[in-house]
C-alpha cells in the first residue's frame, strides 16, 4: 500500500504534491518522493524516510515545475532501499515520463521473465517496473500506450504517470484502490484518498472509475478505458477497516461512518457482555469503540495516550522496529484503568504480536478483565493486492484457534465481529454492496487469479515483489 498524488497547471505545483504526501503519510512512511514538470524535462527526488525528511525547503524550492507527481512507500515486499522509492523516472521513445504506483501487480513476475527474455533490462525489483517496460514497446500517443499496457496487467493498481506535457491516471478494473479527482481553481488534483484534497482545499468531484484512465492535458480532462464495462468490483475493505484516514471518502462511504458502524455491529455481536469502560487502541481503534460504546451504553474512555511521534505499527517493516514502536507508542493511564473490567476495541489483529504487548501493558496497571473486541473478521489468508500479509504463517489467526489466540493474548474473552457485520457496516448507503469488496484476507477467495505467487509448506509466499 502506497499513497500518490498528482496536480497539473500551477507553478508551485512541487509545493501542493508535498501538502498532499502529508496528508497520504499514514499509507507509507519507508520513502517519499516528488516529481515536476518543466520546459520539457522533469524533475526529480526520491529519498527515505518520512515526507518531512526527504523534502528540506531548499530541496523543494528546487523541484520547479507547473505539474508535479508525488508518491510515499510502504514496501509490501522486496529491499526497502532507494532504488525502490518512487516515482520512478524514465526515458523512452515517449520521451521522459515518471510513474507513480499504488497497489500490487499479481502476474509481474511472468511479465518480467518474458520482458528480461527479449532483452529488457530492470533498475529495481518493484513490480512497478514492468509497466514502465511494456509502454516503451508500444508506439504511438503515450496515452494509448499505457491503456495498452495495463491491458497485459492483473491485480490492484492505481497508476499517476508525469509527462511534461500530461498527467495521467489509471485504477484497475476491479478498483481494489481508492483514486481520486479534485479541482483546485483552473488546477486537477488526483490523489489516493480525498483527505489530500481537504488538505490542499481542492473540490472533490469524482473519484477515478474502475478501468478508467484519466488524462490531464493543457487543462482539460478526458476518460479513456481499459476496460470497456468491469464484471465485478473487489474494492479493498481493509481500506475501510484499517488503512484509509478516518476524515477520508473511500469508495463512496465515510471511513468514520463505517469504523463507527463496525463498531455497532461488534456491539450487537457482543450483547449481554459486562464491563465497565470501552476503550480503543488508539488510533485506529477510536471510531469503532466509539459506535461500540453509543450501541452497548458501556462508557466510553481513552485509556491509552498516543505519542504521535511514531508512525503506525503494522506498516512497520520488520517484527522488531514494530515491537519497539509498539513500547514507545502507547501509555495506559492507570488511573482511568486500574481495577476495571475493560472492553478493548481494536481494528484487527495480523500477528498477534502488537496485541499481546499491549494487552500485557494493561495487565501491569490492574486491569481486572479485558474482553477484547475486533472490528474485523480473522484475517487467515495473505493478501497479494497491497497489504503486508505475504506469509500465511505470520497470521495468527490462520494457524490457531479463537480460543489459543486468547489465551496467548491473556484476555478474559476474544470476540471478532462476522464477515456479515463487517459487509453490513461496509455497505451501508453510500459504499459498494457486500459483493463488491475484495475479502480475501478474510476468506481465502481471490477475485483474481494469484498463479505467480507458490505458496509453500509454511505458507512463504513466493511472487512479484512489490512497493
Amino acid at each position: 500500500m502506497c499513497g500518490i498524488v498528482g496536480i497539473t497547471d500551477r507553478k508551485d505545483a512541487a509545493q501542493q504534491a508535498y501538502l498532499g504526501l502529508f496528508a497520504l503519510q499514514h499509507r507509507g512512511q519507508e520513502a517519499a518522493g516528488i516529481v515536476a514538470a518543466e520546459d520539457g524535462r522533469l524533475n526529480s527526488r526520491a529519498s527515505l524516510g518520512l515526507v518531512v525528511e526527504a523534502f528540506p525547503q531548499d530541496i523543494l524550492a528546487g523541484l520547479s515545475g507547473d505539474s508535479a507527481v508525488g508518491h510515499v512507500r510502504y514496501a509490501t515486499a522486496g529491499d526497502s532501499n532507494l532504488r525502490n522509492a518512487q516515482p520512478l523516472v524514465f526515458d523512452n521513445q515517449h520521451g521522459p515520463m515518471a510513474i507513480a504506483h499504488n497497489g500490487t501487480l499479481t502476474n509481474a513476475l511472468t511479465l518480467r521473465r518474458r520482458l528480461e527474455k527479449s532483452g529488457a533490462i530492470f533498475q529495481s525489483t518493484t513490480d512497478s517496473e514492468v509497466i514502465v517496460h511494456l509502454i516503451a514497446r508500444h508506439p504511438g500517443p503515450v496515452e494509448k500506450a499505457v491503456v495498452e499496457s495495463l491491458r497485459q496487467v492483473e491485480g490492484a493498481y492505481c497508476f499517476l504517470f508525469l509527462t511534461p506535457q500530461k498527467l495521467i491516471a489509471a485504477r484497475d478494473p476491479m478498483g481494489f484502490r481508492p483514486l481520486v479527482i479534485g479541482r483546485l481553481g483552473k488546477s486537477w488534483v488526483l490523489a489516493s484518498e480525498t483527505t489530500a484534497l481537504n488538505h490542499l482545499q481542492a473540490e472533490f468531484v469524482r473519484e477515478v472509475e474502475p478501468g478508467e484512465v484519466v488524462v490531464v492535458e493543457n487543462g482539460r480532462l478526458r476518460s479513456l478505458r481499459v476496460e470497456a464495462a468491469p464484471k465485478k468490483t473487489a474494492m479493498c475493505v481493509f481500506e475501510q477497516v484499517y488503512f484509509a484516514r478516518p476524515d477520508s471518502t473511500v469508495f463512496g462511504r465515510s471511513v468514520m461512518a463505517t469504523r463507527q458502524a463496525l463498531g455497532r455491529e461488534l456491539a450487537r455481536e457482543m450483547r449481554g457482555v459486562k464491563a465497565d469502560v470501552v476503550v480503543p487502541v488508539p488510533d485506529s481503534g477510536v471510531p469503532a469503540a466509539l459506535g461500540f460504546s453509543q450501541e452497548s451504553g458501556i462508557p466510553f474512555e481513552l485509556g491509552f495516550v498516543r505519542s504521535h511521534y511514531v508512525g503506525r505499527t503494522f506498516i512497520q517493516p520488520a517484527q522488531v522496529l514494530r515491537d519497539n514502536a509498539v513500547r514507545l507508542k502507547l501509555s495506559p493511564v492507570r488511573e482511568i484503568l486500574k481495577g476495571k473490567r475493560i472492553v478493548l476495541i481494536d481494528d484487527s489483529i495480523v500477528r498477534g504480536t502488537t496485541s499481546r504487548r499491549i494487552c500485557k501493558l494493561l495487565r501491569s496497571v490492574g486491569v481486572r478483565e479485558i474482553h477484547m473486541a475486533v472490528s474485523s473478521p480473522p484475517i487467515v489468508s495473505p493478501c497479494y493486492y497491497g497489504i503486508d500479509t505475504p506469509s500465511k504463517r505470520e497470521l495468527i489467526a490462520a494457524n490457531n484457534t479463537v480460543e489459543k489466540i486468547r489465551h496467548f493474548l491473556d484476555v478474559d474473552s476474544l470476540t471478532y465481529l462476522s464477515i456479515d457485520g463487517m459487509l453490513r457496516a461496509a455497505s451501508a448507503p453510500g459504499g459498494p454492496k457486500p459483493g463488491g469488496y475484495c475479502t480475501a484476507c478474510f476468506t481465502g477467495k481471490y477475485p483474481t487469479s494469484i498463479a505467480d505467487f507458490t505458496i509453500g509448506e509454511a505458507g512463504r509466499c513466493r511472487g512479484p515483489v512489490a512497493r
